[in-house]
């Protein structure tokens, strides 16, 4: 009889023994798909924040052909032009989330630039202005495109850092909520005023 109660305990022992290491294993498949679907998102982040680089820098070697161009035709608008080329410099210079109050900036400044062409009528026909200012409009909207992905990348990215069990591992990967890419002007929030 005794040996039969050994038995029966050594049975649900290793019955137990066996739950824990499913458990345990369970466990550990879980660490290893948020780990993996972490580290995809931060990947997709940095991925979205590259294309966004890629076009501010073709906005950025295009921005001193177009201050040149008006030069030409408003010279007594130098303030416009310096304030452009301020704003492009502080923007190639920002880093971490100053980087989009400075891109921010620097879109409002292009603006002013492009309002320009509207006191100046013979800068509206110069053909070499209307194809810079063709080609970043073209920058402008790669750039949105960019800026959308990199903001959905960034919801999906920041929502599993707010899940309590993700959250504790993206803190040991010492991963951080990031910055969208928005837009800070109240005017630019604003419907524009069209008037014929």
């Amino acid at each position: 009889m005794f040996n039969n109660l050994l038995l029966g305990t050594g049975a649900i022992v290793g019955i137990v023994a066996g739950a824990v290491a499913l458990l345990l294993l369970i466990v550990f498949i879980w660490y290893v798909a948020t780990f993996n679907k972490l580290k995809r998102l931060k990947n997709l982040v940095d991925e979205g924040w590259a294309t966004i680089d890629v076009q501010l820098k073709k906005r950025y070697d295009l921005i001193p052909n177009l201050v040149e161009t008006v030069k030409g035709y408003a010279k007594h608008e130098s303030g416009t032009l310096e304030a452009v080329i301020k704003a492009r410099s502080a923007a190639i210079n920002a880093k971490g989330d100053d980087r989009i109050a400075a891109e921010n900036a620097l879109t409002g400044t292009l603006k002013s630039l492009f309002k320009l062409k509207e006191s100046y009528p013979e800068l509206k026909a110069n053909g070499n202005f209307m194809s810079l200012q063709s080609q970043l409009s073209e920058v402008e909207t790669e750039l949105a495109s960019a800026r959308r992905y990199y903001n959905g990348t960034v919801k999906e990215y920041n929502t599993s850092l707010d899940y309590f069990f993700t959250g504790m591992i993206a803190r040991k990967m010492k991963l951080e909520i990031r910055a969208y890419f928005e837009v800070d002007d109240e005017e630019e929030r604003k419907a524009p005023a069209v008037r014929f």
